[in-house]
């Protein structure tokens, strides 16, 4: 991991170079260009409004539009560049052939382009609460220390997948389906509090009540958006109980992840 960390500085400017390479392919012929950043979360999050109204999921205090919003900004984030950095080796075939240099900097410029659509949800969310009177508070500098959560998260899949997708193109197909699922199993429709209240308060599941709560924060994304959430919507600081579980498996995940993409990083050129 060492070494991936001085690679980002040695090749600052060939991974920002391919980051504004990649914005530009992917909005160049788009009518609405970068709209296209917005308009999956708000249209996301309108479905999940009108669904509430049917299911009726409890929000608490916070308006459900902007606690959904706020949840679809990390989801996004991580699904998308998990997505991209998945598919960055075999989508830069001629650029491995032609010249050397670290292969982790696809995966890594995959999800360094997917903090510009972050960024440009960040303003959509300040317009949304300066219209519902919400002002941030001093827990808001909690954001970039998420944020760079979130994207560990998604490195610790974008170098395994990376690798798999080399040798194995399936991989690139089935994990935005895999990730979709994955939604449902983090707190995006419905706030943490509530499988809290089942889980811990109502002990819903019985003996396995506890258990089955720490598989659930085990996925990363849970106390992502949980912490994101209560940062920035709330006011109060995020609920390090249900992170330490998904912080911990990124930690042990993460290196390995690392490790093998690069003892696989010798034959891409072969098997591409």
């Amino acid at each position: 991991m060492t070494s991936a960390i001085a690679n980002l500085f040695t090749y600052r400017e060939l991974i920002g170079t391919l980051a504004r390479k990649n914005v530009s392919v992917r909005y160049k012929q788009a009518y609405l260009g970068i709209a296209w950043a917005v308009i999956k979360p708000v249209t996301l999050m309108l479905i999940f409004t009108l669904m509430k109204s049917f299911i009726g999921i409890s929000s608490g205090s916070i308006p459900y539009p902007i606690l959904t919003f706020a949840a679809l900004m990390p989801w996004t984030f991580f699904q998308e560049s998990a997505s991209d950095g998945v598919n960055s080796v075999v989508g830069n075939t001629a650029l491995i052939k032609k010249i050397y240099f670290p292969r982790e900097i696809f995966p890594i410029t995959s999800v360094a382009t997917k903090l510009v659509e972050l960024g440009i949800n960040f303003v959509i969310l300040a317009a949304m609460m300066a219209w519902y009177g919400m002002v941030p508070t001093v827990y808001f500098l909690w954001a970039p220390v998420i944020t760079l959560y979130t994207v560990l998260a998604s490195l610790t899949v974008s170098f395994a997948g990376a690798a798999l997708n080399v040798y194995y193109r399936d991989v690139g197909q089935a994990l935005p389906v895999l990730l979709s699922l994955l939604m449902y199993a983090s707190p995006v429709i419905y706030p943490l509090q509530l499988v809290k209240d089942k889980l811990l308060t109502q002990q819903a599941a019985g003996d396995w009540s506890h258990v089955l709560y720490t598989v659930y924060v085990l996925n990363p994304l849970a106390g992502i958006i949980d912490a994101f959430q209560s940062v920035v919507l709330r006011g109060t600081a995020p609920d390090l109980e249900a992170m330490i579980p998904g912080v911990s498996l990124v930690a042990v995940l993460l290196p390995l992840s690392y490790a093998f993409f690069k003892r696989a990083e010798s034959y891409f050129a072969d098997v591409i």
